[in-house]
């Protein structure tokens, strides 16, 4: 099914099934407001997975409201190209939220999210850009 008309549950339950555990794990690498993790379990460093996250707090402007706040992860799977150069294929999470939203309003996005992210109306667009 195409980007029109595509279906996201309100209110599901996002889950996975199978699959191999990987454990990221602190690798040193400094990130202002985050951390960077590694899958140490990948000897080769070329092709290690990485993640980055980050935490913005909302700030306080001077008029007494709060801005927006931002988090985000993003996964690299680093690739040696068939040329020999390195490559660094990523995918970027990002949420930004109000600090008067409520834990249900962040949730749904985060659950809409994932569903954009899996679900199979979606599935041409992420693989290949596909806006029909």
């Amino acid at each position: 099914m195409p980007l029109q008309n595509g279906t996201i549950a309100d209110g599901g339950t996002i889950s996975v099934a199978g699959g191999t555990v990987k454990t990221f794990s602190v690798d040193g690498q400094p990130v202002v407001n985050g951390i960077h993790l590694q899958d140490a379990s990948i000897t080769d460093y070329r092709t290690r997975p990485n993640v980055t996250a980050k935490n913005k707090l909302a700030t306080l402007a001077q008029d007494g409201t709060y801005g927006k706040g931002k988090r985000s992860m993003t996964i690299v799977l680093p690739k040696v190209l068939a040329s020999g150069k390195q490559g660094f294929p990523l995918a970027r999470i990002e949420i930004e939220d109000y600090p008067e939203m409520s834990v249900a309003e962040v949730d749904k996005l985060i659950n809409y999210a994932a569903q954009f992210l899996f679900d199979s109306d979606f599935t041409s667009f992420w693989r290949t850009g596909s806006l029909a």
